[in-house]
């Protein structure tokens, strides 16, 4: 039961860490739109935290996979096959002199990763609580 617990713990806290680095992502995208910073330096910013972001998705769903949240697996899965994909047709990365021109579509898609991580922050704290009340 306590290892139960640990788990929902574990998969909430990688949760808000995924969380966090798309925020931030989100947050650079919007400083660059507003030209608050210059290209360079946003693209390099977000790029450093692409693959991180990738591994802490597979770390997640793994950790699902491994202590039987099935359905909190299936749930991932999409977004981590979205993840696998881009990484291997290499359109992971910002390009700097694209920058510009990708920009509402970068905002785009780490807005949905927003909304998509919401739901399972919300799905992983009432998973926990029901985890607590059932012991």
């Amino acid at each position: 039961m306590i290892g139960d617990l640990l788990s929902w713990l574990l998969a909430f806290f990688l949760v808000v860490a995924v969380l966090a680095a798309v925020l931030y992502q989100v947050m650079c995208l919007a400083d660059l739109e507003n030209d608050y910073v210059n290209p360079y330096d946003s693209a390099s910013e977000i790029n450093e935290l692409v693959v991180p972001e990738f591994v802490l998705q597979g770390a997640l769903c793994f950790v699902h996979l491994a202590m039987g949240h099935w359905f909190m697996c299936l749930i991932c899965l999409p977004y981590l096959y979205y993840d696998v994909k881009v990484y291997t047709d290499r359109r992971h990365l910002l390009d700097v002199t694209e920058i510009f021109n990708q920009l509402p579509w970068e905002k785009k898609i780490r807005l949905y990763k927003l909304g998509y991580l919401g739901i399972l922050l919300v799905f992983s704290i009432i998973s926990m609580v029901w985890s607590i009340v059932s012991e």
